[in-house]
């Protein structure tokens, strides 16, 4: 088997369109205002934590509602490492090197997460736990992670969390660059942003996303065909796991703090809404929704900071009765039904 040489018509205007999007939020700075700048930022990160979720839910067909478990683990190990500061109590730091700190935490962030995974996904996987099974189980871990978080006080700070995370700091060759302005940091997500999504795409494109697909489609039907699928789900799984870290530890870098909320099931909720409401087919969809979402709850926040969760349950109870399949699929089937429309009518007046 080998994977596709060359990119499709349909691909190459996917890539097209991608490419253009990506150079409009590349001039986006031009125009933007900080508090626009802070928000498409946030939105692209947590947009790259949903495309992890996408990834071993739309790709895979495993399902989670503890996957914040792995965005905390990343942004834990990030602020620890890095030398964050406990609430009550100086939480113990690490004699490092500040210009290379941020960026060792980032990377046992993103190992550490995904060697959870591994173990979480070998008795589970190689176990025969799936659909609903395997989603309540990781519910389960990410509320035994929320409360690691809160009671180890002396690495986690507790419900309190750290303060004073130092911006990452990349160093080679003794020449060492710090994001920290909302510019730098901007332009850091979109970087995440726009290779996460380009990785993910092309490794899915070809006989990994086949098999991937065939597993989805009908697992006992690929076993007979002579592929370990719990191999290829466990693989799929840390892979969405460390991904999830990543954005963890970005994230963290970019707000200067960590809390309890970064591993809470609650934040485990949103994401699945943000994958349901851009759309979970789509690989676009996690960005998206993540935009609408974070969007929609500093709208509402700002009128009362209690109506947010009663409005989440609100969207997400309306976006499966409403468009099911996404914004983004509705937006396509609108397109169309308006493209059918001026054709007709350009037919009728000939």
């Amino acid at each position: 088997m080998s994977s596709k040489p060359h990119l499709t018509p349909g691909e190459r205007h996917w890539l097209t369109l991608v490419g253009a999007v990506f150079l409009i939020f590349c001039l986006y700075p031009l125009w933007a205002s900080v508090y626009g700048l802070t928000t498409v930022r946030d939105a692209l990160i947590l947009g790259v934590f949903g495309l992890s979720l996408h990834y071993l839910f739309g790709k895979a067909g495993v399902f989670t509602l503890g996957h914040a478990t792995f965005f905390g683990i990343g942004a834990y190990c990030t602020a620890i490492l890095s030398g964050g500061v406990g609430g009550a109590t100086r939480t113990a730091t690490f004699s490092l090197d500040p210009s290379y700190a941020s960026v060792l935490g980032l990377i046992t962030g993103i190992l550490f997460a995904g060697a959870i995974a591994i173990l979480i996904g070998y008795f589970l996987i190689f176990a025969g736990i799936r659909r609903e099974y395997f989603a309540m189980m990781m519910l389960a871990v990410c509320l035994v992670c929320t409360q690691i978080a809160i009671s180890w006080v002396t690495v986690t700070g507790g419900d309190q969390g750290l303060t004073n995370v130092p911006s990452l700091t990349l160093s080679l060759l003794g020449v060492g660059y710090r994001f920290e302005s909302n510019l730098s940091m901007y332009f850091l997500a979109l970087a995440l942003a726009i290779t996460s999504l380009l990785g993910l795409w092309f490794s899915c494109r070809g006989d990994y996303g086949r098999i991937l697909a065939a597993i989805t489609n009908n697992e006992f039907r690929a076993r007979t065909l002579g592929y370990n699928t719990n191999f290829h789900l466990l693989i799929a799984f840390t892979i969405s796991a460390m991904l999830a870290g990543l954005a963890g530890g970005i994230y963290t870098t970019c707000q200067g703090y960590v809390t309890w909320e970064f591993i809470s099931l609650f934040l485990s909720l949103e994401v699945v809404v943000w994958l349901f409401v851009g759309g979970w087919r789509n690989i676009l969809g996690p960005f998206v929704g993540a935009f609408f979402v974070l969007q929609l709850q500093r709208e509402i926040s700002s009128i009362s900071a209690t109506l947010w969760p009663l409005a989440l349950g609100l969207l997400f109870i309306s976006s499966v009765y409403l468009f099911p399949e996404g914004l983004l699929a509705l937006a396509n089937r609108l397109f169309n039904q308006l493209e059918k429309f001026r054709k007709k009518k350009l037919w009728g007046r000939m």
